[in-house]
């Protein structure tokens, strides 16, 4: 089931209370998007579909309109949320690397929609702009008298954020829109990519940017991890212990489903010749990424159960206003 921004809160403040993280994928086509509902139900675990600028304007996507591609990506999403295979499933649509001067009008669309959770990309953005866009999304919210639930970022590819900045962003973002917020993605040691390295992922800056964020909110504020790829699996480990809720996963992602696609035609190149037996099944999409989902999901699961730790979760979204157990 795909969740509201209500729901989406919830899950992300009982990923606070309960030390697990979900998965946040950076689905790059349809069947990213269905090999990822395929782990999670095969995991029990809550899943974030997430999507970028890139896909939006993408060709699979709103060939160059990002409203269009939104739209149709959550259209997508949601019957296959809604259908019986998959309707066990909690996920979560989410905006992430939105930027440029159409981020507004995006990010407003991304709300009326009814996407779970949305951030914009702020690696561009001076502190005052950062503040000043995240408000105009709250308020746009509240005088549309929509849900809108948000994560805000600080310099995730600039080492380790300063405590104070928390204090001056996000504490500024709850003061002025209190209750809005849902997470925190300062830097943490990480950077976006394959094999970047800025000295080390800290943990402890997890840890105290965790709970200066939920001291300034007053309720559990979990730590977006961004740049996970080049992450070991005791480091991921440390990140959830420390606070981290949601990790952004994409570069790994695209380098699996990628290598696998190259694999493929590698091995049924013969059969893509003119007149070759058996050239339509091979050709067809269908067994494309057939091939891939064989070696891509069992990596995403491997990842989500890292970041659980444990269980199935206790999560009841059934009952009234989305709570859980």
């Amino acid at each position: 089931m795909l969740l509201s921004p209500d729901q989406t809160r919830h899950l992300y403040e009982h990923a606070a209370l309960h030390h697990y993280a979900v998965l946040a994928v950076n689905a790059d086509s349809p069947g990213a998007v269905t090999d990822c509902l395929i782990a999670a139900a095969e995991c029990g675990a809550p899943l974030i579909i997430e999507t970028s600028l890139w896909q939006l304007t993408g060709h699979s996507y709103g060939a160059g309109d990002a409203c269009l591609g939104l739209d149709r990506y959550l259209a997508e999403l949601l019957l296959m949320a809604a259908s019986k295979r998959f309707q066990s499933v909690p996920v979560v649509f989410h905006t992430d690397h939105i930027k440029g001067p159409e981020t507004v009008r995006i990010l407003e669309h991304a709300i009326r929609s009814g996407a779970s959770s949305v951030s914009l990309d702020s690696s561009e953005l001076e502190p005052q702009e950062n503040i000043s866009l995240m408000s105009a999304l709250c308020a746009y919210a509240e005088t549309a008298g929509l849900p809108v639930t948000l994560e805000m970022e600080a310099g995730v590819d600039d080492g380790v954020t300063g405590l104070d900045e928390t204090r001056t962003l996000f504490g500024e973002v709850e003061r002025r829109h209190p209750g809005r917020l849902a997470l925190w993605a300062p830097g943490v040691g990480t950077r976006h990519g394959l094999d970047a390295d800025l000295g080390g992922f800290s943990p402890e800056a997890v840890r105290q940017h965790q709970q200066l964020a939920s001291d300034l909110a007053g309720r559990p504020i979990g730590i977006a991890l961004h740049g996970s790829s080049g992450l070991s699996r005791g480091q991921l480990q440390d990140a959830v212990a420390a606070g981290v809720t949601k990790v952004n996963w994409s570069s790994e992602s695209l380098l699996i489903r990628s290598q696998s696609a190259r694999a493929y035609f590698a091995e049924n190149g013969a059969a893509l010749e003119k007149g070759a037996p058996g050239f339509k099944a091979v050709a067809m999409d269908h067994g494309m990424q057939s091939f891939i989902s064989q070696r891509y999901v069992p990596k995403v699961v491997e990842r989500m159960q890292v970041l659980l730790g444990s269980a199935p979760l206790p999560v009841d979204f059934d009952s009234a206003g989305g709570n859980l157990e």
